[in-house]
């Protein structure tokens, strides 16, 4: 039977890991679906290196240290969060599952974590904070039309939203010869919740190149900052420099990522940035990281780099796909359950106790 999404529910008894959700899902979902959700930019060099990147560090472990009990619990931007993984902004979730977004927010909200919802997600976000009262975030496309933009960025704060999340490496869409080949396009009758109605019957790519912005400059950050009132995160930032003038302009938090290896291919793997990107912005600004954390000893070599939390993407998409909410859950479960184990191992209680000494 199907879930309206485009997957079949799939028996998840035996998954012990995150890349165990995607060959399932691949088996069971539209082949369009898949190819948005699966696919990176040009040759698929980045995608590749996200992963293959967090293979090449070392942990060093550090004994004799007490952890009978470990607490994997921290704060993003002061909200407190059960763990440092957050679920990255992803459009689009009724591929997945027919309850989208909402699905995904309440599963979130179970695993107390943070959320951060999607400008091109399928539900709006209004529905969405409805769904679930876990915190959540809102990602920001900067449309065309600024009226546009300027409401998008109102609605998100009057509901409830904790923070704006501009992302900035998409002033056009990157060059995704899966999409292109077997492009997936809204129904007249589906909508993208949080755009107006001429947006039905669109492919993301259509959306990207027809309605984002590509004349956004550093003064805009400012602009966002001042309507909402809210902490402003940007996304989408590899070099320290950028890094630097988000803080000058009043960034609260920067994610550094590579849009999971979908925008320009044959830069760096995020986690490679992650580094210098850190000890750049110096403290001013709480740094994060997304693209290929898979595993919770990934997790660790982010925080030990200096990141205060990582967010998924892919691997919860998957999961969606499988079992909706429920996947999603098991999703979450598993690596704050991997997590744990690893700072235990690695010879630390608390994540605030990893850092650079824990790796060589």
């Amino acid at each position: 039977m199907t879930d309206g999404g485009g997957a079949s529910r799939v028996p998840l008894e035996g998954i012990l890991r995150l890349d165990e959700f995607e060959p399932l899902a691949r088996g069971a979902m539209d082949a369009a679906a898949y190819a948005y959700y699966a696919g990176g930019a040009g040759d698929e060099i980045t995608l590749r290196e996200n992963r293959a990147a967090f293979e090449r560090y070392r942990l060093l472990p550090r004994v004799l240290v007490d952890v009978s009990s470990v607490d994997p619990s921290t704060s993003i931007l002061g909200i407190p969060v059960s763990m440092p993984i957050g679920i990255a902004p992803n459009a689009a979730q009724h591929l997945a599952d027919k309850d989208a977004e909402c699905a995904t927010a309440r599963a979130a909200a179970s695993a107390g974590t943070l959320m951060c919802l999607s400008t091109f997600s399928s539900r709006s976000m209004e529905e969405v904070a409805a769904a679930a009262d876990g915190p959540k975030w809102f990602q920001l496309y900067v449309h065309k039309d600024r009226g546009v933009a300027k409401s998008m960025i109102e609605r998100a704060a009057a509901s409830g939203y904790r923070a704006i999340v501009v992302t900035v490496d998409v002033p056009v869409a990157g060059y995704r010869e899966r999409e292109l080949r077997t492009p997936f396009r809204q129904t007249q009758q589906q909508a993208f919740g949080n755009l107006p109605d001429d947006a039905r019957g669109k492919s993301i790519l259509e959306l990207l190149d027809g309605l984002i912005n590509a004349a956004v400059t550093w003064d805009d950050l400012s602009w966002i900052k001042s309507i909402s009132g809210l902490p402003l995160v940007v996304k989408g930032v590899l070099s320290p420099d950028d890094a630097v003038r988000c803080v000058e302009h009043g960034a609260d938090g920067i994610v550094v990522s590579n849009h999971g290896g979908r925008q320009l291919d044959r830069v760096p793997a995020a986690v490679e940035m992650l580094g210098p990107v850190v000890d750049a912005v110096g403290g001013r600004a709480e740094v994060y990281l997304d693209g290929g954390v898979r595993r919770g000893t990934d997790v660790v070599t982010a925080l030990a780099l200096g990141a205060r939390a990582v967010f998924i993407g892919r691997p919860y998409l998957f999961a969606l796909a499988l079992d909706g909410q429920d996947g999603v859950e098991l999703c979450l479960g598993l690596i704050r359950a991997e997590l744990s184990n690893a700072l235990a191992l690695v010879g630390a209680d608390r994540v605030d106790r990893v850092d650079r000494s824990h790796l060589l």
